[in-house]
């Protein structure tokens, strides 16, 4: 016990220069691990495994390795409890995602999943840079339809952007955090955009003030994915909360949207009715 004691200080000294997951780089984690997989994941032990697992983790594709890893986790976190420690991350990512992708990732996490769920999550936070720039109607978000030579160029260069962001972490290397750093970037330029563009048109589009709300508030809870903390009730962290706290937030998001279109709608009608 000493031993684990000392190299569960040692580490949480380290973990400020750490990048990436500090749980599952902890020593006791990785050789409780190595030693569970030895006892339990072959011969006629792995055959009692699959005999009691239940069917919808097995069609999750969850594995006898995968199963040592969870429990490995709650012996090292009782560790780590036990000496007055924080409670580590265990294979954490920060991860703005798409919807699908999100889900499959969560039920299963693999290497294909776990980059889907990053680059989806990219190019939704670049796809709402698009939309504002150059959205349809009159007066546009900021640029309009009517300038193509524009809206072609800068929808090559937010291509070129995913691409080579894609390109550098899928052929280069996977760094969580040069991901988070880009993310948070990126995000941040859609953020300001957004709200300039809900700021000018506020007094003359009311319904405006709702995308702002959405701005505001998904930006807010954004917080959620990048201040970790442990789970309440050992079910709930962050990341939960952070997907949770999402859902009535693009329940508002579609109603701007459903406003937004009836203007645009009405604003063709009269320009139509003018011509």
């Amino acid at each position: 016990m000493a031993g684990r004691t000392a190299r569960l200080v040692l580490l949480a000294g380290a973990a400020a220069l750490a990048s990436g997951s500090q749980g599952d780089r902890e020593p006791v984690y990785r050789d409780c691990v190595h030693r569970c997989e030895e006892r339990n994941c072959s011969g006629g032990a792995l055959r009692h495994f699959r005999s009691r697992q239940p069917i919808y983790m097995s069609l999750a594709g969850w594995t006898c390795q995968d199963d040592c890893k969870y429990e490995c986790m709650w012996v090292t976190v009782g560790l780590y409890l036990k000496e007055g420690h924080k409670v580590p991350q265990f294979h954490g990512k920060v991860s703005l995602n798409a919807w699908f992708w999100s889900t499959v990732f969560h039920t299963k996490d693999t290497d294909l999943t776990e980059k889907m769920d990053y680059f989806c999550a990219s190019t939704v936070i670049l796809h709402s840079v698009y939309l504002c720039c150059v959205s349809s109607g009159r007066r546009g978000r900021t640029v309009g339809l009517q300038h193509p030579a524009v809206v072609s160029a800068f929808r090559a260069l937010l291509l070129l952007m995913l691409t080579a962001h894609v390109s550098y972490l899928s052929l280069v290397r996977f760094d969580y955090g040069y991901n988070l750093a880009a993310n948070v970037a990126i995000g941040l330029v859609n953020v300001v955009w957004w709200l300039a563009w809900c700021l000018r048109n506020q007094h003359r589009l009311p319904h405006v003030r709702k995308c702002m709300v959405v701005v505001l508030l998904l930006q807010g809870l954004s917080l959620l994915e990048l201040l970790d903390f442990p789970p309440f009730f050992w079910v709930l962290d962050a990341h939960a909360i952070w997907h949770i706290s999402t859902i009535p937030v693009h329940v508002l998001f579609f109603s701007f949207l459903k406003d937004d279109s009836l203007y645009l709608l009405k604003e063709s009608e009269t320009k139509f009715k003018l011509d």
